[in-house]
């Protein structure tokens, strides 16, 4: 039906530097359909994200195939059942405190199954492990996504091109899991941000200021790299008619945080204009960021970024940051640590005692107990 992407991307390498994103792993069966290269020989995939409800029951304010992270809710981690799997589980023997079942033996003692000490006996196939990556399809025949069309309709499905293992650098071309866990406040709070004019911060492939333009008045969906805010556009373009029943606008912008201004070049793409910065200081009331905290100069420019504009604002605004906290074995600390995470919290406790005559801030954490309206992982680190 389709042409294959060649036995390289079939069983893709990873290298040191090489970063790739959890979301893209959760469903390793799942076809990605490679659409192109990018401006640096990048292939390009093309994925389908399917919202719990369409635009029409946002439109209508209807609570319809919302799930909640306490009752129904697709497994939240590796090793948690989901109800159907758990009820299935049961009916075939007992369970332990995990939710794994126990083998016994006649005399009702556990039964270990141990790994044979001389594998010459089986046969060399059966050693071999399975080999779980994505099918990447090249573009071919119109009916590549046919089957995924058919079970869903444009008004439940968010349309996202991006990549896969990139280096560090690009990771902002990749789709993250924080970024989901933002869109469902977004979507659960729709009422808050109704109207709105917004900003985002690293928005990446704009996941979120797409999802945010489904209720908000205005976004400014910022970013740096020629190609990944055309990418972020690309993606805008996909996904307007998630944003027609809302009526909102989304502007995909350069915003470096290592710079003191805004770029007004009008020779360079993606520049503001004068008109454009004076409506973003006259009327943003809410900035956003997801999954940006994963470098500490990074962040320390994002938080000096994030302390100029809102110094300028003429009205008061409300920041939501959503984050993983990734948890890494360091031989430094010989122990397992998140020093980016670490790091960002430090940052963010000097902003809230920041004591200059100016500004006042003030943090609050948001509980994850809110409804989850987008297919992915929700997990505990969020």
């Amino acid at each position: 039906m389709v042409d294959s992407a060649g036995k390289e991307m079939d069983n893709p390498t990873f290298r040191s530097d090489t970063v790739l994103s959890d979301v893209h792993l959760h469903c390793p069966s799942k076809r990605h359909l490679m659409v192109r290269l990018n401006a640096v020989g990048q292939p390009v995939f093309l994925s389908y994200f399917k919202l719990l409800w369409s635009t029409e029951d946002l439109a209508s304010g209807k609570h319809v195939r919302e799930i909640t992270t306490g009752g129904e809710h697709p497994c939240r981690s590796g090793d948690e059942l989901c109800d159907k799997d758990r009820s299935n589980v049961k009916e075939e023997g007992e369970l332990n405190s995990e939710g794994v079942e126990a083998l016994l033996d006649d005399d009702g003692d556990l039964e270990v199954v141990r790994r044979p000490r001389s594998a010459s006996d089986l046969r060399a196939e059966d050693l071999l492990r399975d080999i779980v990556c994505p099918v990447i399809l090249m573009k071919g025949k119109e009916d590549v996504f046919e089957d995924e069309e058919r079970e869903c309709t444009c008004s439940d499905v968010v349309k996202i091109e991006h990549t896969m293992a990139t280096p560090l650098e690009d990771v902002g071309k990749q789709v993250w899991r924080a970024a989901f866990l933002l869109a469902d406040y977004i979507l659960f709070k729709r009422d808050t941000f109704r109207c709105c004019s917004v900003l985002e911060l690293g928005g990446g492939t704009g996941i979120t200021s797409i999802i945010m333009g489904t209720v908000a008045k205005r976004i400014y969906c910022t970013d740096v790299g020629e190609d990944l805010l055309a990418m972020c556009e690309q993606n805008v373009a996909l996904n307007k008619h998630l944003m027609e029943s809302g009526g909102g606008e989304i502007k995909v912008k350069e915003l470096d945080w290592l710079k003191d201004e805004f770029c007004t070049d009008p020779e360079a793409p993606y520049s503001w204009s004068e008109e454009e910065i004076a409506d973003l200081l006259d009327h943003c009331s809410v900035i956003m960021a997801a999954d940006v905290f994963y470098d500490d100069d990074l962040t320390d420019a994002l938080f000096r970024t994030l302390y100029r504009i809102t110094h300028n604002l003429r009205n008061s605004c409300t920041v939501y940051l959503a984050l993983e906290k990734r948890l890494n074995f360091t031989l430094r600390h010989m122990d397992v640590t998140c020093e980016a995470y670490s790091h960002f919290r430090n940052t963010l406790n000097d902003l809230e005692n920041l004591q200059d005559g100016k500004m006042k801030y003030t943090v609050e954490p948001i509980k994850l107990d809110f409804c989850q309206f987008l297919v992915y992982e929700r997990i505990e680190q969020l």
